[in-house]
C-alpha cells in the first residue's frame, strides 16, 4: 500500500474523521467489551472474551490500514488537474456504444469510490479504461462480462 492515494479534501478529511472516531470511542469500546467479558469468569473457555479481543484486533488492523491511506494522500484540487483529458477528479459523461445507455462517473481514490453516489475507483476496470482518454475517444473497458466500449462525451470538473 506504498502507492500514492490521490483525494480531494473532503475525502482527506473524512477518512481523517472516522481514524480519529476509530482510535477514540472504537478503542473505548473495545476495551470496555474485553473488560466485561473478562468480568465473566474463567477466560480458558470464555468465547465472549475471544471474541472481544478478536474484534479488537480486527479494529486496529483497519486502524493501521487508514494511518497508511492517509500517510500516502496526495490532496489535490481540481485547479491542478488537466480537463483536456481524463483524470482522477473528473467528471466524464460516456455513452456505452452498444446499447447507447448514458452515464456520468467522477473518478476518485479508491477509498472515496461509491457507486451509488456515481464515484468509481480510478483503478476499476472502468476508471483505468477511461483514464488519459479525450473528449470524442472510445474506450475499450475489459469486465469480467466481456469487453465494453464506451465513448466519451463531457469531461468537467
Amino acid at each position: 500500500m506504498s502507492d500514492i492515494h490521490y483525494m480531494t479534501q473532503e475525502g482527506y478529511n473524512r477518512l481523517k474523521e472516522d481514524l480519529e472516531e476509530l482510535r477514540s470511542t472504537g478503542r473505548q469500546e473495545a476495551s470496555k467489551a474485553i473488560a466485561e467479558a473478562r468480568d465473566k469468569g474463567d477466560l480458558s473457555e470464555n468465547a465472549e472474551y475471544d471474541a472481544a479481543k478478536e474484534a479488537q484486533g480486527m479494529l486496529e488492523l483497519k486502524i493501521s490500514e487508514m494511518e497508511k491511506v492517509l500517510s500516502a494522500a496526495r490532496v489535490i484540487s481540481e485547479s491542478q488537474l488537466d480537463i483536456s483529458k481524463v483524470t482522477v477528479l473528473a467528471k466524464v459523461k460516456i455513452r456505452n456504444t452498444k446499447n447507447k445507455a448514458e452515464m456520468v462517473y467522477h473518478l476518485v481514490s479508491e477509498t472515496e469510490a461509491n457507486l451509488k453516489l456515481g464515484k468509481i475507483s480510478v483503478s476499476s476496470p472502468i476508471g483505468s479504461g477511461l483514464l488519459g482518454k479525450k473528449i470524442g475517444d472510445v474506450a475499450t473497458v475489459k469486465t469480467p462480462g466481456g469487453e465494453l466500449q464506451f465513448e466519451i462525451l463531457d469531461i468537467f470538473f
